[in-house]
């Protein structure tokens, strides 16, 4: 499908084609490109022009650049322009008003991506629906997404975050959502802020954007609610919570080792519905999402059966079984990789999953299964870090674990803190404990790796994946020297 011509283009942009072409796509990775796509040369850590001739080798239809890169062809696809994000930017605006799709923009300290995925899969079941990839929710994913947008979507779903004061209001203004949804405010990027309420003040900005008649899904339970409300101006709230006062209640949410059980009221209905994971963030974010299908003039009802279907996305709480003993039943353990993000309140509930799991005892070398933590630094945290590393010391839920492994100088103040028998390994990176993954794990263990992306605790995941791959491949081969 067209998405893009090179007259649309460059009238959108104001930019000078040096032919003619067709995109049905917009890329800014050549790892990743596909034939048929306009490649986007932005500037970041590497020149995108340096890999222009790449992109069109591997079938890209056009570039758009500031000039012709040393080695492209006189005759090669361009579309110039004379600064290419501010273009990428363009072709979002003329993308959003291209399009009668409705829109919801997801910001929120915690939850962003998660929520933005739960939307995606219970829209894709009552429409044509565009959402972002991945975290792609800044300066450039937004209007990325924007772009990429077909013409006949039926609803769009725009993630939009921040690490500073300031950025979240201009991506909602080029997004023009119909709806709005904060997920909550927490202690994160508080090195940019002063304190948690202009945080708020940031997120609450998101409503800025807001098309005339606009609503926003705001979370009632968070302490800086009230900087929410005083945002709305002439936009309709829409509160969702525990609280008496939320339009969509949440009444009870059970927490099973793999499912939550959601029993909630909004709009006129009561709602009991599942989701196929353990996380009572997750019912949470859930019940807003219903909110928001409902504001967005879908089905949420429908909803409420589709959600059962979602899952999280790598890297933010995804469950998965590890086969490191094929030789035994059992012989496996439980991985939560949650190693993208983190801070007090996401840790918080990723540790409240971790307990509520059961693992398996009289199975592997050390008999009795056990619930273990990896955690990583929590980054961005301001003045505070120190305290809010050595405080999850009194957290209800790590309190029932068996054993914490520490990552970092930061959770070194936590790894200090806890008493000594759950005291597992410190290390200064997490490379440090990738290396030693393999003495960290029994059959029947129940594993979470949290913290912050920066902290790279992504390597100790794929350590212990490998635990897997080894096993299975020693399986070959034994098999292999059986026959």
């Amino acid at each position: 499908m067209t998405l893009w011509t090179s007259a649309d283009a460059a009238a959108a942009t104001g930019g000078k084609t040096t032919s003619d072409w067709v995109a049905n796509g917009v890329s800014i990775d050549t790892r990743t490109i596909q034939e048929g796509d306009l490649f986007v040369a932005l500037k970041d850590v590497r020149d995108g022009h340096d890999f222009v001739a790449m992109a069109l080798d591997k079938g890209a239809a056009a570039a758009l650049v500031t000039h012709r890169p040393e080695g492209v062809a006189d005759d090669a696809p361009l579309l110039i322009v004379s600064d290419v994000l501010v273009a990428l930017e363009q072709l979002g605006s003329a993308a959003r008003t291209r399009t009668n799709a409705r829109v919801i923009g997801i910001t929120g300290s915690v939850g962003k991506t998660s929520t933005k995925e739960m939307m995606r899969t219970v829209l894709e079941a009552q429409g044509k629906t565009h959402a972002s990839v991945a975290s792609y929710n800044n300066h450039w994913g937004v209007p990325l997404t924007l772009a990429r947008m077909p013409a006949d979507t039926d609803y769009a779903i725009i993630e939009i975050g921040m690490s500073n004061p300031g950025e979240i209001a201009p991506l909602s203004k080029m997004a023009k959502p119909h709806v709005a949804m904060i997920t909550t405010v927490a202690a994160a990027h508080l090195e940019a802020f002063e304190d948690l309420s202009g945080i708020a003040v940031e997120k609450a900005s998101i409503m800025d954007g807001l098309k005339s008649g606009g609503i926003a899904i705001l979370n009632g339970d968070i302490e800086t609610a009230h900087v929410l409300r005083d945002h709305l101006g002439q936009n309709t709230g829409v509160w969702f919570g525990h609280g008496p006062q939320s339009d969509w209640k949440i009444n009870d949410v059970r927490v099973t080792p793999d499912a939550t059980v959601i029993q909630a009221h909004g709009a006129g209905e009561d709602y009991l519905f599942k989701l196929s994971v353990p996380g009572r963030h997750f019912a949470m974010n859930a019940v807003g999402v219903l909110a928001a299908v409902k504001a967005l003039g879908a089905d949420p009802m429908q909803a409420a059966l589709s959600i059962a279907g979602w899952s999280p996305v790598e890297g933010r709480g995804t469950r998965e079984v590890v086969t490191i003993d094929s030789g035994i039943e059992h012989g496996t353990i439980d991985l939560i990789d949650d190693a993208f993000n983190a801070n007090p309140t996401s840790m918080t509930a990723s540790l409240e999953v971790l307990a509520a799991t059961q693992p398996i005892d009289n199975v592997g070398r050390i008999i009795k299964g056990r619930r273990i933590a990896v955690l990583g630094d929590m980054l961005e945290l301001g003045p505070d870090e120190t305290a809010n590393h050595r405080d999850l010391s009194e957290n209800e839920h790590l309190q029932t674990l068996d054993v914490v492994h520490c990552v970092g100088p930061r959770m070194k103040h936590l790894w200090d803190a806890l008493p000594e028998e759950q005291r597992g390994e410190w290390r200064e990176t997490a490379a440090d404990v990738a290396a030693i993954a393999n003495t960290l794990v029994d059959a029947g263990d129940v594993i979470l790796v949290k913290g912050s992306k920066g902290s790279k605790v992504s390597l100790v995941v794929d350590a212990i994946r490998k635990l897997g791959h080894r096993d299975a491949a020693q399986s070959k081969t034994d098999q292999e020297g059986r026959v």
